[in-house]
This record gives C-alpha cells, sequence and structure tokens, in this order.
C-alpha cells in the first residue's frame, strides 16, 4: 500500500475536472480537535498530535509507523518502518528530536501531551506495516503520558486497513481501498477513547447519514499544493446539527493509494466515521494527499521528508496547511 506504483490519465483529468466545483471551507462552533489515519496518514496523525498538542488533544494511529520513525529517510520509510526485521524503529532518537523541537519553539509543548489520549491499531494480519512497528508508538507516547491513556488493540485478524463494520474488503485483506468489513466500528471506538468526557451513541452498521459530504476548495490553505502533494479539493462532512450547535472536530487522514485522486469520495463516505459524527456532533475533516510523480506516486501524506526537513515538525508545509484547515473551521 506504501508504495506499490500507480498513475492515471483519468485520475489526472479528475483532478483539474473537480477544482472548480469545490466550495469555500466553512466556519463553526469548534470544541475539541483529535486526530487520526491509517497507514502513511496514522504517520502524518502522530506527527499532527505531537507538533500541534496545544490544539490537538488525542489520536488515533491505524497500522501507522510512530513518530519520527523514518527520520527523514526514504530508505528507513520503507524497511524498519514498515517490516522491523533487520532493524527496529529508534524511539530513543524519536523522543530526543521532539525535545529538541519542543525547546526551539518547532512543537507545541510536550507537556500537553500528559492528560490526552492515544489509540493505537494494528491487525494481526498485516504483513504490511507489521504489528511490531505500530507498537513502538505505545514506547513514545508513554515517555509523554499515563500509559491508562493508551489504548491499544492488536488482537484483530485484519490486514492493512481501515476497520469498519459495514463496508469493504474481508477482513484479512491489505489491498484495494484498504478499508476492511471486520464486523468492527474502529471509528466509533477510537472516538470514544478520544473523548472520555463524552458517552458517545453507537450507530447501527451502515446506519444512513443525515449530513452533508462537502468537497472543498483545499488549494487555498497552501499557495501551491500541488508541489507539496495536497490536493486541489478536500473532503469535510457536516451533521446537519452542527451548522447551528457546537461540534467537536475529527480529521481522519488517508492512507497511500486512498486519495481523492484514486479512489474519488470512497474513503470519506465509508470509513464509519459520519455515521457517528451524525449521531455524536462531530466535524469530520478529510485532507487529502496527491500523488507525484518523481517524489510521491502513492498519494502519500509526508511522514518522511519528501517535502522537506521540518515535515514533522509545525513548519512542515502538510502540517501548516492541516494548521490552517482546522483554524478555519474553528472561525480563526
Amino acid at each position: 500500500m506504501f508504495f506499490k506504483h500507480f498513475l492515471s490519465i483519468f485520475y489526472f483529468v479528475a483532478f483539474f475536472a473537480d477544482w472548480s466545483n469545490a466550495a469555500r471551507l466553512g466556519s463553526y462552533r469548534v470544541r475539541r480537535v483529535t486526530v487520526s489515519g491509517i497507514s502513511a496518514g496514522g504517520a502524518m496523525a502522530n506527527q499532527l498530535h505531537v507538533a500541534l498538542s496545544g490544539t490537538i488533544s488525542g489520536s488515533g494511529i491505524i497500522a501507522g509507523p510512530p513518530y519520527y520513525c523514518a527520520g527523514g529517510s526514504l530508505i528507513g520509510a520503507t524497511t524498519y518502518c514498515m517490516t522491523n526485521m533487520f532493524l527496529s524503529p529508534n524511539v530513543a532518537t524519536a523522543i530526543s528530536k521532539a525535545n529538541s523541537y519542543a525547546s526551539s519553539g518547532l512543537i507545541d509543548s510536550l507537556s500537553n501531551l500528559r492528560d490526552q489520549r492515544v489509540y493505537i491499531f494494528s491487525g494481526s494480519s498485516d504483513y504490511v506495516v507489521r504489528s511490531n512497528v505500530v507498537k513502538k508508538n505505545e514506547d513514545f507516547f508513554k515517555n509523554y503520558m499515563n500509559s491508562n491513556n493508551i489504548k491499544s488493540n492488536y488482537g484483530l485478524a485484519a490486514g492493512h486497513a481501515m476497520i469498519t463494520d459495514f463496508f469493504g474488503n474481508s477482513c484479512s485483506a491489505s489491498s484495494g481501498n484498504y478499508i476492511n468489513n471486520c464486523n468492527y466500528n474502529q471509528a466509533y471506538d477510537l472516538l470514544q477513547h478520544l473523548h472520555p468526557e463524552r458517552t458517545l451513541q453507537k450507530p447501527q452498521p451502515g446506519a444512513s447519514t443525515t449530513g452533508t459530504l462537502v468537497e472543498f476548495d483545499q488549494s487555498e490553505f497552501a499557495s501551491s499544493p500541488s508541489t507539496v502533494s495536497l490536493d486541489s479539493a478536500g473532503y469535510v462532512y457536516i451533521p446537519r446539527q452542527c451548522e447551528t450547535e457546537e461540534c467537536d472536530l475529527h480529521i481522519s487522514l488517508h492512507g497511500c493509494l486512498q486519495g481523492k485522486y484514486k479512489l474519488g469520495n470512497v474513503y470519506a463516505a465509508n470509513t464509519g466515521y459520519n455515521q457517528v459524527a451524525d449521531l455524536n456532533n462531530f466535524i469530520i475533516l478529510y485532507p487529502q494527499a496527491v500523488n507525484n510523480f518523481f517524489s510521491n506516486p502513492n498519494g502519500c501524506f509526508d511522514w518522511w521528508g519528501y517535502t522537506d526537513a521540518n515535515y514533522s515538525n509545525k513548519e512542515g508545509k502538510q502540517i501548516k496547511a492541516i494548521k490552517a484547515m482546522i483554524d478555519r473551521l474553528k472561525g480563526f
């Protein structure tokens, strides 16, 4: 999933055809902000949480490597950050880097993490990013927060995928759209853990949604989005009540080969977040990465440094763009 080559003239044409139809991202009454992601999106989720812990209060890491795993190296990203067969992700180096960034103001104070929460998932049938890599997220976050604030799930025989209870491939698959039906509502479980102050309602499998999935203009949040592998349009799901009531904001980040350029809105429409959002007053933001022939052929979010050396701190181009989206939704 991470580096399987994919190029298509059809998606190149669709990328430009859809741009003119995208709406301007709106502003709402937003309370707390959390983030999650699958695979490369999981790596970006932990980067966003660590960099912006003053804004983001929790993260869900699904089949993703730990913070600063690749250390700016594509070779590292494709070897020990996926398989952990010969070398192991160096958590001590990641902690040292995070501490250094915090000291220089390149990430928010790490003390913010103390009372925050993290959800970590790896399927026992995932042979793309092995569980022993994903588990290193626990080692990183335990350095900054109480272990009771970390919820892990490694017992499901799932492949490399976002997990649902109503849509997708067979549970053990690691292919196609990388969304698997394992009769497990991962979106609900993840959001409930990240929001201990609330008792969330669990939707019925495949429940109809009543809100609106909006395609918004993502290009205004980066001066030249395609040069940093961001699509010109993203998605946001707005429940009807969030037009007038306070709502929490959750950012859901797709993995490689799952972006709009390849799947359209399949990820944004079928991962289960929207059903939870309808019942529990969440706005769901789905930023979209796009492929770049030379640096990012599979449309991954940047977790190894293909944009620049600041990819994992507040000066990272993709992190700055997503922060600007958060600020717009919050009315800043």
